[in-house]
């Protein structure tokens, strides 16, 4: 059997080089007004899941490692690899699990399988599963797993599911399910937004993960430094922020293309922590055969809409006037993808080493910040401003990222912040201490 079909949705932003955007919206956190002329940048393509291989196969169940670099000329990896691999071991043993935390995830359509998939998924990895809490919000219509876009999306909701499940194991899924395919600029995002907004009011939301990007060029009146069609639908994140709620997104799929293109939304949000994705180079017990690297296609840019927030002055030379994504880094390249199991397409049911792209690293950190709430008692809220204060201390829980790029036009990783892997990756036994200031 072959793969799921798909079609990978693109954001394109942008129009001619040359135009202008011509005020920043001041950021919480002490951030500074910027009224000066930001040059506009061309079309970027935002993948929301990038999937490894378009051909790879359908497997009855996992293959090793070695196998998979055999039959497939890349890595895969289990969340048993992920567990040594991010140091998650001691958290486990500690009974840091995520227990009494609530992840939302994010996606328009959903999965009619997921519970039943992440059952079988748990069962194959010795992980106890997890109820996923549906909710449908607005009008969600029947799934058709002949239609390309409910696939795509399928496939998003069952690689975000699974991987949040696989860091944060005794965590609860709240999937939320919007009817209206996020596409473009503000289509369909609105929905989005109050649907976040609704768990929120509700308690039913400690983290929330966004696996999906568009850019901040796409918005109506961005030509003419009008970014109101943007800003008024931050009302979710700022309900968020209010009630102690943190907010990942993925900082897309498109790779970086230093400062010529635009930032993504709502990763370049500075209520939200912006997560980019990295190489890992594991064995088959999940120990590193060599260090992290910027993945190429990992996405990162400077906001013309947003200003730099408080908690990114202490890296200013970097990222200027303006918020810099990402922040910090996970998985998320489809050499080292993660296995997923998903049976929403009857005709190609099974296992595939297709979870990758920052669409993977967006729900895994979300899972290590809901390790952190429980640890610390408390949900966390915008937890920006921490990273960046351990990282400016040389914390143990904020690893630097020195190799890789984020493609050929893109950011370079190097030593301290860089808009390749943001502060860097993790090691979750640290971090997770760290943030609930366990010290």
């Amino acid at each position: 059997m072959t793969a799921m079909s798909m079609t990978t949705r693109m954001r394109l932003a942008g129009a001619a080089a040359g135009a202008f955007a011509l005020a920043l919206v001041p950021a919480l956190g002490g951030g500074t007004s910027v009224a000066a002329a930001a040059p506009r940048g061309a079309a970027v393509p935002m993948h929301a899941f990038t999937r490894a291989s378009g051909g790879d196969p359908v497997f009855a169940a996992p293959v090793p490692t070695a196998d998979c670099v055999a039959q497939l000329q890349r890595a895969c990896y289990s969340p048993l690899q992920y567990r040594t691999a991010y140091d998650l071991d001691p958290l486990y043993r500690a009974g840091i699990t995520g227990d009494g935390r609530t992840i939302v995830i994010v996606d328009s359509f959903g999965s009619p399988t997921i519970q039943h998939d992440l059952d079988v998924y748990s069962k194959q990895w010795g992980i106890p599963s997890s109820t996923v809490d549906v909710v449908q919000w607005g009008q969600v219509p029947a799934f058709d797993p002949k239609n390309p876009d409910m696939a795509g999306w399928a496939g998003e909701t069952t690689l975000d599911v699974e991987a949040a499940h696989a860091v944060a194991p005794g965590a609860k899924i709240v999937l939320l399910e919007t009817g209206v395919a996020e596409t473009d600029g503000p289509v369909g995002v609105p929905e989005m937004m109050s649907g976040i907004n609704h768990l929120v009011n509700a308690g039913q939301a400690d983290v929330v993960s966004m696996s999906w990007a568009t850019s901040e060029a796409m918005f109506p009146g961005f030509d003419v430094g009008d970014y109101t069609s943007l800003t008024s639908l931050r009302y979710a994140f700022t309900n968020a922020a209010h009630h102690g709620v943190t907010l990942t997104a993925s900082s897309g799929d498109g790779g970086g293309h230093a400062g010529r293109l635009d930032a993504a939304w709502p990763a370049g949000d500075p209520l939200v922590t912006a997560v980019g994705g990295t190489e890992l180079y594991l064995d088959g017990q999940g120990h590193r055969t060599a260090p992290d690297a910027a993945w190429s296609g990992s996405g990162g840019e400077l906001s013309k809409v947003f200003a730099r927030p408080g908690y990114q002055n202490p890296v200013r030379s970097v990222v200027g006037d303006h918020r810099g994504t990402p922040d910090i880094s996970m998985a998320g390249s489809p050499n080292g993808a993660l296995w997923l199991y998903s049976s929403f397409d009857p005709a190609n049911t099974g296992w595939t080493a297709d979870g990758a792209g920052t669409s993977e690293s967006s729900p895994l950190f979300a899972a290590v910040v809901a390790l952190a709430d429980q640890a610390a008692g408390h949900r966390l809220g915008v937890i920006d401003q921490d990273l960046y204060r351990l990282y400016a201390e040389h914390a143990p829980g904020v690893v630097d990222v020195t190799t890789g790029s984020t493609g050929p036009n893109g950011y370079t990783a190097g030593p301290g912040y860089d808009q390749a892997t943001g502060v860097g990756t993790l090691d979750a036994a640290e971090l997770v201490r760290e943030l609930a200031h366990l010290d």
